[in-house]
Formats: structure tokens, sequence, C-alpha cells
């Protein structure tokens, strides 16, 4: 006969069940079987007068003199599910932040204040929590830079589970358009040999302890220096070449020592490449939609978790979310914006004059200037880009064919440009900067079958800022890198 323990390793049902069906003998249940859902499935009703099994954390916990009220949250809903349970049931480790094991009746609730409730049979506390020592308090507004502190147990809140669900929908809805739009998903290598954005912000890649004798030989492990990415652009206009349309979503990085509310050493990144375009608006109109396509799928799949943000962290800012999707996004020239930056009234702390380079508080202006709707800037000083971004050549004022995108809040979201694909031009460019050795290849791709083609990345943290209001890129990534801070 199999073990009580083999058969609730097998079954998943109660203790209870599993017992009697042993001491009975019978093949038959005894009893119908607790069905495991995640509260989310048991909040949606459709298991009304089914026995279940829930798992998951103690929100709140209410004695009262026959029965116990608890809420209890597995991160799967903003709404934690409410368990009415005889007070024979309690336990001293029914607390605040405790893990438990729940199986009863989903049943109607008569309360007004949620639709069904679960009439407890069984509780198992899993994990203990003494509530003393917990750093967050039940019924308690935690701030975001509080939570901040505890990067370890900040998930346990309800914003920031709120904020995770946002993040993994968003991923979700990025990836399906697309998937929808043809474009092929590339995954571009997180160690490189190239610096893509010509900065220098890198971090290089060495093993932390190597043989001696080998390093005499060969100082470096891939016998070439090797950073960790600051793009895949590169990588993906290799493969534009065999692709009309390619993307990659993944993590970069940047050794830039800021400590600010809109930088992180480690990132994400969507980026795409188009081929068999000569056009910026091509690539300015992909921009659009993947914005507003992603933002109305995360509004109506998360409706709970932004209201969260839109209510309690950035009240008033959901007007500002449909004014967005609901306006085609502005488009002037790099002139105009400094035209439109030195005829203002405001005073700016850095320079205005063309040839600089935009700064947050010049992004953030224009924006504002144009209505609080994104505002695609285009035609920077040739200068002012990397050696890849195509040459207008337009005189007096030599401009590249590249584009930014500013949002509201948050500045610039996405960059990109056409690539210069006249071999020559690139040539030239390439050598004036003194990386024809480590470019040969780039410039391989410019004899065999090129093609005119362009394309963009977008920082996923500040897409997410943007959509949700939030001030502070740390408070939009599971576990935050940046200068002098690296925790866990």
């Amino acid at each position: 006969m199999l073990s009580s323990n083999l058969l609730r390793s097998v079954f998943p049902v109660s203790s209870e069940w599993v017992f009697s069906c042993i001491k009975c003998g019978s093949r038959r249940y005894c009893q119908k079987p607790f069905k495991k859902l995640t509260i989310s499935d048991a909040l949606s009703t459709k298991a009304l007068g089914s026995n279940i099994r829930i798992q998951g954390w103690v929100r709140s916990v209410r004695s009262q003199k026959e029965h116990l009220f608890l809420h209890v949250n597995d991160g799967s809903s903003l709404q934690p599910l409410q368990v009415v349970a005889s007070h024979d049931l309690n336990d001293r480790g029914l607390t605040f932040g405790s893990a438990i094991d729940v199986s009863g009746s989903l049943e109607k609730s008569p309360s007004g204040k949620q639709n069904v409730e679960l009439h407890a049979k069984q509780i198992q506390v899993t994990g203990k929590c003494d509530p003393t020592e917990f750093p967050f308090k039940i019924k308690e507004r935690h701030s975001l830079e509080y939570i901040r502190q505890f990067p370890h147990l900040r998930c346990r809140t309800n914003v920031f589970s709120a904020l995770l669900r946002v993040r993994s929908e968003a991923t979700s809805a990025i990836q399906s358009f697309f998937k929808d739009n043809g474009f092929i998903q590339i995954h571009t290598p997180v160690i490189t040999s190239n610096d893509c954005e010509g900065a220098g912000e890198l971090f290089q890649v060495e093993p932390a302890s190597r043989d001696k004798q080998q390093d005499e030989r060969d100082p470096h492990y891939f016998s070439v220096p090797t950073y960790l990415t600051v793009s895949g652009q590169l990588h993906l206009e290799v493969m534009a070449g065999a692709f009309p349309a390619v993307y990659t979503f993944g993590p970069t990085f940047r050794a830039e020592n800021s400590q600010s509310r809109r930088h992180l050493a480690e990132f994400y990144m969507v980026e795409a490449e188009i081929s068999f375009t000569e056009s910026l608006e091509d690539v300015m109109t992909v921009m659009e939609h993947l914005f507003k396509a992603s933002t109305e799928h995360v509004l109506t799949h998360c409706a709970e978790d932004v209201e969260l943000f839109h209510k309690f962290v950035a009240p008033g800012h959901r007007g500002q979310v449909d004014l967005m999707l609901s306006r085609k996004f502005n488009v002037i020239s790099y002139t105009e914006a400094i035209d439109i930056l030195n005829r203002s009234s405001q005073i700016f702390t850095f320079p205005t004059k063309w040839g600089c380079d935009l700064q947050t508080e010049h992004e953030k202006y224009l924006v504002k200037h144009c209505g609080n709707i994104p505002v695609f800037v285009t035609d920077y000083p040739y200068d002012l880009k990397p050696f890849y971004a195509r040459d207008n050549q337009d005189h007096p004022r030599h401009t590249a064919a590249a584009v930014d995108l500013l949002v509201p809040g948050v500045g610039e979201l996405c960059g990109g440009s056409l690539r210069e694909e006249r071999l020559e031009i690139l040539r030239s460019r390439i050598i004036q900067a003194g990386m024809e050795d480590a470019y040969e290849w780039y410039l391989q791709l410019r004899q065999f079958g090129s093609v005119p083609h362009g394309g963009f990345g977008m920082g996923f943290e500040r897409y997410l800022q943007c959509i949700l209001g939030v001030d502070n890129i740390k408070d939009v990534i599971p576990f935050a890198r940046f200068s002098h801070s690296c925790l866990l």
C-alpha cells in the first residue's frame, strides 16, 4: 500500500481526504478533492461552491469570538481573498506576513466588500512571520523610498507586487507587438567586444582570477577586451542583412557614475532594426505604434494595478496617459527645438545653442511646450551622433538622420536613426574615429548585399515610469543596480 506521504505528494488534496480513503479502503472518492487555485482564479467566482485549496501570505488577521477572518494574497491579484474559519483553526503562527495553506469551500460572501470568501476546513502555517520584526506594517501605506531599502522583501507590498505584474504584462505586450508585425526575435549577446554608443561607459569583463603564466601570454580571457553590452544594435544590424525586421529585448549596462532618478547601471532595452527603409518616418511609426499598442494592452490587462499607481503614486496621471494614446505624436527638428528653447522665458542650467546636446531639462520643456504629448526630435547635429548614423549631407548645418522620442515626465524614451549604408562615407567616419581595425566586420556588412535600414532602442524602465507616473527609475525594476549600490 502507498504511504500517506506519497499520496499527498501525488494528489493535490487535503490530508483528511487521503486518510479517509486509506481508512475505508474504498477505491472511490470519500469526498470531493480540493482543487488548487490561484487567488485570482478564486476571485473570478467560476469555482463557486467548489472545494478549493489556496496558498499565499496573510495580509490581515481579525479574530472574533467564534470566527477568524483572514485576507490572503498570493501575488496573482491586487485583491486578497477573504478566508473565514472557525476559531478552532486559529494558530499563534497566523500573523501578518505568514505563509499559509488553506483548504475549504468557496462560497458567495454575504458582505458587499467581496463577492466570494473561502470557508476554511484546514489551515496550515507553512512559514511564520514575526510582525513586530517585519519591516512592513499592517494597514500602513509605505512610500516607495522606504520600501526601496528592502529589495529582498519589497515584492511583499501591494505597490511593488502591482509593479511586477505590470512589468510582466508589458513585457508580454511588447513581444506580441513585434510578433504580430512580423519581427524576428534575436538573442543578442551580453558580452561583446564593441562599444556601440562610443561613450566609453563600459563594464569590462575578465575572470576574477586567472593563471599568472596564462596572463603573461594573453592578458584577456577572450583574447580581446570584452565588455557588458551597452546595446544590441550592431548585432541586430548583422541580422538585418537576412531578415526584413528584427528585435531584441534584454539587459544592457552603463558604467555611468550616476545616482540620479533617471539612470541605472543595469536596465532593459527594447531594440528593433528595419531593413529596406530610407525613411526616418518608418522608424518613428514603429516607435509610436509600439508605445500605444503596449500601453493599451497594459491598461486593459492590468487595470487594477495601474489604477493603484494613478491613485496613490501619481494622482491624476491617468489623464496624461489617455492624452498620449489619443493624440498623434508631434514631430520637430533639432533646429526647431533649439529655437523653441531660445525663445523661452525659462532659465536653463545647460546651454541651448545649436550643436549642444539636449539635456533632461530641455527635453521636459519641449514636451510641455508641445502640449504634454510625446514629441519626436529629428535631424540632430552630425557630430552628436555615433558613427553609424546616416549623414544627411546638408549645409550649412551638418545633421544626421537621427531621432529621439521625448515623453512627459521622463524626457528621452527612445533613440534611433537611419544607419549609414554608403560604404565610403561609413569607412571615412570609422577611420576618422580610429576604429577601422575593430569595425572591419561592420564595413563588410555594407559590401555584401547591404540595404538601407534603420532602427531604435527604447528603455523599458523609462517606459514603465512614463505610463505609471513613477518618478524614480529605481522603483520600476526588481533589483536596482547603480553607482555604489548592488544589493543582493
